[in-house]
């Protein structure tokens, strides 16, 4: 198991373009591709293990795939049934979003993924998907892949989600758009909305009011997507931490999407102290531009609101929480148990592991600011675990063990980090 130790950083000063490009509209944007008329042109796209999975699998599904290594052209005359089964590797957006797509398709579809993602609940779009018609099964009555999914007719819905998940809603959407009627989703608390904002720009009738989406049937196929795809916002928040809990330093992270369900990391950054400036550079299928961050002193706060917001970007602000002054405490978050770690249990064992006081609850955790000491934490699998506390061995030192899974979302994150500090990789 590769393990890497991460030396203390000094001040620093960075500009930094090279930001991975987005992995959620890396992923739809090969998706959506299917459902227009035409070739889609996508500059930009996310190189890492889980959307190439997501690249390849549309391959199988019968699009006509050219890549010169910049640009990706798609064309597409409708889904087929695959020879292969369908491998998402790391990737819950990957494998609830295509189980949405082939809902209503034509042919057989089996859904696979490595050992992490076969263990995270799919239930939650299984059954909205069954209960309007979809024929789709798996590991325990459909909660756990493989899952298997014969395309069928879909009824006209209106469903009420418990839950706040983008995936959850996207899924829905993309299932609405070949179902036999006008259909609606309303969620308890608005997710992000990357699914509406690009199938509204390729000539879908779909539309939002406060929480409830509602959506028509395609009548005929859509345009064709023109998409550069924008700088990660996620995996920019990494270096944003790496900035704020690093006196005298300073980053601008540039080309960054600045939808405002994508940014609220950002926010509570800024509330927690941390001097952040935006500045919109270009607005067509998102909002984007850079975001300045530089360090000031820190002090804890309250995260209970816009949750699915911030939920990717939680454990590097439990990060910052720990270098904060005071008590900072995270609420309404249980979703952070079925991520790609239960990311409640690995944030507060990273955390004690570096000497900071923690308290566990059902929904979220307690952290107590205080002296981050160097540990050795073990990623479970989890990119998002990894990154965080190799961002944390910027202030003490650290080893972090279970490497592989960062270039599932951030394959140069450690070309960006030897800007700021020595690395060194053991085997």
């Amino acid at each position: 198991m590769q393990k890497v130790r991460v030396s203390p950083a000094k001040d620093f000063s960075l500009a930094i373009s090279e930001i991975a490009p987005d992995k959620s509209i890396s992923h739809r944007s090969v998706m959506f591709a299917m459902l227009a008329d035409g070739e889609s042109v996508i500059e930009n796209f996310l190189r890492a293990e889980d959307t190439l999975n997501s690249l390849e699998i549309v391959k199988n599904l019968g699009a006509k795939v050219e890549d010169d290594g910049k640009v990706i052209t798609i064309s597409s005359d409708g889904i087929k049934e695959p020879f292969e089964i369908l491998d998402c590797g790391n990737s819950g957006t990957g494998m609830r979003l295509f189980c949405g797509l082939l809902s209503s398709a034509e042919g057989h579809f089996v859904l696979t993924g490595d050992k992490y993602l076969r263990r995270r609940p799919m239930k939650r779009v299984t059954q909205p998907l069954i209960s309007i018609g979809a024929k789709i099964d798996g590991r325990e009555n459909g909660d756990l892949a493989p899952i298997s999914i014969r395309g069928a007719s879909l009824k006209a819905f209106d469903y009420k989600s418990k839950i706040a998940s983008a995936q959850v809603k996207s899924c829905m959407i993309l299932a609405a758009l070949r179902a036999d009627g006008k259909c609606t989703y309303t969620e308890p608390e608005l997710s992000r909305d990357h699914t509406e904002r690009m199938l509204k720009g390729m000539g879908a009738d779909v539309s939002v009011d406060g929480l409830k989406t509602t959506i028509k049937p395609m009548q005929n196929l859509l345009l064709p997507l023109k998409i550069r795809v924008p700088a990660d916002p996620s995996s920019a928040f990494f270096f944003a931490v790496a900035a704020a809990i690093t006196p005298g330093s300073e980053i601008v992270l540039e080309g960054v999407t600045l939808n405002p369900t994508r940014i609220e990391a950002f926010k509570m950054l800024e509330h927690m102290g941390a001097d952040i400036a935006y500045e919109l550079t270009d607005n067509k299928y998102e909002p984007i531009g850079n975001i300045r961050v530089k360090y000031a002193p820190l002090h804890g706060i309250t995260v209970e609101h816009n949750i699915s917001w911030l939920i990717d970007e939680l454990p590097a602000l439990s990060i910052a929480m720990a270098c904060a002054k005071g008590e900072s405490l995270v609420k309404n978050a249980e979703e952070l148990r079925v991520k790609e770690s239960d990311r409640i249990a690995t944030v507060v064992e990273g955390l004690r592991a570096c000497g900071i006081e923690v308290h566990e609850y059902k929904d979220g955790y307690k952290i107590v600011g205080g002296e981050l000491k160097s540990a050795v934490v073990d990623s479970d699998g989890d990119h998002r675990i990894a990154m965080s506390f190799i961002i944390a061995g910027l202030k003490c030192g650290m080893e972090v063990t279970d490497l592989e899974c960062i270039n599932t979302s951030f394959p140069n994150f450690f070309e960006l980090l030897q800007k700021i500090t020595a690395v060194e990789f053991v085997s």
